[in-house]
């Protein structure tokens, strides 16, 4: 089974054998009990066992969870917390070391416990419906998306050979892809990753499932998008009456979307009822801590905390210390917006960036693709400017052209007054050791044949820096000061979790003491609590040593707790810019409205 973080960085979700939670007792509020008849699923005193070469880790202890006929039940906590291993012993898809250990999961009166092999795998064409987390790797990129869902109809026998490809069109139509028919000979790679997902939601509801699990749909996707697949398949789920175990860490989605949310904390639940209750008036530490630490419902406290007058309690109610690291670091904008600055460290000036696209065939003429049109910022030292837009808007092309990685098609940008990137191999070589990217996906930006200590060195060694001596001295003080311990520098990044993944990449970033790094949806991908962790060492970095940020996301929650600036872009072109006050208090324009407007958790009446 994939490994998955906790509270506790060096805990994979198998090994979870600790007691569960600091208070035994589930909080659950008051909530109606439905008629049998009307009971989708319910899961009965659940515990999963995963064989490890020490014996047997216990995962999930005691759950109980009812799912009814059109509800959306919602289970929340952090990487690690055994919410995905529920989902997935629901849908018999457990790894081959893991199993149920004791308890029922009854199924429309059914005890799936019961069940064989062939039967699950029936009932999985047809009765339960599966929408993953990642379209990329849960894409067949070979195969065309059209035949992909064939494949599922027919082998399902929902329908035959003849009939399936028309079929297959109405459900792309249905979860709102337009031009289906075309679109369904088209291969994963010429999708977005909203048409993507949308393509997953397609198989997931091609049977009419009475169960969908939706394990994490919408974590990779920008606010709007989210927005659009969310309000899809809530339509589609209502209209055919399908209940939905949904899987996230977003609390702010949670209350938003869902009728119930259940908590999970180190394998057992300890709280759940209705949605709006439990993230309003939590009864657990623990879902208290997860509030704390979720973005989107820490930029709606900052706005209640103002409209209030209540500014000298925002530290507190945002910044609740995680009792594993005891940290009181603060994970809010690193510098004072009204102090002064000082120059410019990086000057862009009308830069223009144009790709040529290639036709379909020998006789067909490319096209020119414009992703950055005429944009002009300037990234103050020491500050922390945050570039912010859908999927597509041009703000991941504008940081390559800062990295050096793409060239302007027109414009200028200047590093420390001067072109950044230089003109010869010498100057590129000095640019690179000033300036260091953070990417999106710590694990595939991370060698998976290196250990920690040599993806941490390489740079080191690539600049020629001391001898191996100074080098392990160097590499063992960037992780002591990314919070690694030295035993992880043995590790190898499958043996690792998100989190601690990240903390070697912002290690290595650093290893060359660059003066700005780029960290390129460098949080999106983590769970609230790992997030929140990093966003505070990010904080810490900067105020020891001095760094500058370029943030770009498009998570405007994350944008209000670390950045100074905000630039807005849409369809390549910058369209706002400001203070993140100015820009989240008094936006001027529609885009920037529709952003902020899409936040998860807007509307919840927090107290602070």
């Amino acid at each position: 089974m994939t490994q998955h973080s906790t509270d506790q960085p060096d805990r994979p979700e198998a090994a979870v054998t600790e007691t569960p939670a600091p208070e035994k007792e589930i909080a659950v509020a008051a909530t109606a009990v439905p008629a049998d008849d009307d009971v989708v699923l319910r899961v009965e005193d659940l515990a999963v066992d995963f064989r490890t070469e020490s014996g047997a880790a216990r995962a999930v202890t005691g759950a109980n969870v009812e799912v009814r006929r059109g509800q959306t039940v919602a289970i929340v906590g952090e990487s690690g917390s055994g919410k995905t291993t529920l989902a997935m012993a629901v849908l018999g898809l457990l790894a081959s070391n893991g199993a149920v250990a004791q308890g029922h999961i009854w199924f429309k009166g059914e005890d799936l416990g019961a069940a064989g092999a062939q039967r699950m795998a029936q009932l999985r064409g047809t009765e339960l419906g599966l929408v993953p987390q990642d379209p990329m790797t849960n894409l067949d990129p070979v195969m065309r998306i059209g035949r992909q869902i064939d494949e599922g109809l027919i082998d399902n026998g929902v329908r035959t050979l003849r009939t399936a490809r028309a079929r297959t069109v109405e459900l792309l139509q249905e979860v709102g892809l337009p031009d289906a028919a075309r679109r369904a000979s088209q291969y994963p790679h010429e999708f977005s990753g909203g048409m993507r997902q949308r393509a997953l939601i397609a198989m997931g509801l091609s049977a009419r499932p009475a169960l969908l699990v939706a394990d994490e749909p919408t974590s990779a996707l920008d606010v709007t998008v989210q927005r659009g697949i969310l309000d899809q398949l809530a339509g589609l789920t209502r209209d055919l009456g399908t209940a939905v175990l949904l899987i996230t860490h977003d609390l702010g989605l949670a209350a938003e979307r869902a009728d119930v949310v259940v908590v999970m904390y180190r394998g057992e639940i300890v709280e759940q009822g209705p949605a709006r209750r439990v993230l309003t008036e939590p009864q657990h530490e623990y879902t208290k801590r997860l509030m704390a630490a979720a973005p989107s419902l820490a930029s709606r406290r900052i706005e209640i905390a103002r409209e209030r007058g209540l500014e000298e309690v925002l530290e507190e109610a945002l910044l609740a210390p995680s009792a594993e690291t005891g940290s009181s670091d603060d994970g809010t904008a690193s510098g004072n917006p009204d102090e002064p600055t000082t120059a410019a460290l990086v000057q862009v000036r009308d830069v223009t960036k144009v790709f040529r696209i290639r036709g379909n065939g020998l006789l067909s003429r490319g096209r020119d693709f414009t992703a950055v049109e005429g944009v002009s910022l300037d990234v103050p030292r020491g500050g922390t400017v945050a570039v912010v837009g859908e999927s597509g808007s041009g703000k991941s092309t504008l940081a390559r052209m800062i990295l050096d990685i793409e060239k302007p098609t027109s414009g200028t940008i200047e590093f420390d007054g001067a072109p950044a990137g230089g003109h010869d191999h010498r100057s590129r070589i000095a640019y690179r050791r000033r300036v260091q990217p953070v990417f999106q996906d710590p694990y595939s930006s991370l060698d998976p044949l290196y250990s920690v200590y040599r993806a941490i060195e390489e740079p080191l060694r690539a600049h020629g820096y001391g001898d191996p001596a100074e080098r392990r001295a160097r590499v063992e003080e960037l992780a002591e000061q990314v919070a690694l311990g030295k035993g992880v520098l043995r590790r190898f990044p499958s043996e690792l979790s998100g989190g601690q993944r990240q903390r070697v990449a912002i290690a290595r970033a650093l290893a060359l003491s660059p003066e700005l790094v780029v960290c390129d949806e460098a949080v999106s991908a983590l769970d609230v609590v790992v997030q929140a962790q990093i966003l505070r060492l990010l904080a810490q970095l900067q105020e020891d040593l001095g760094l500058t940020y370029l943030f770009i996301t498009h998570d405007l929650a994350v944008v209000r707790q670390i950045a100074d600036r905000v630039i807005v872009m849409q369809a390549g072109r910058l369209v706002e810019e400001g203070t993140v006050d100015e820009v989240f208090d008094t936006p001027q324009t529609d885009y920037t409205r529709a952003l902020l407007d899409a936040i998860p958790g807007r509307d919840l009446d927090l107290a602070v």
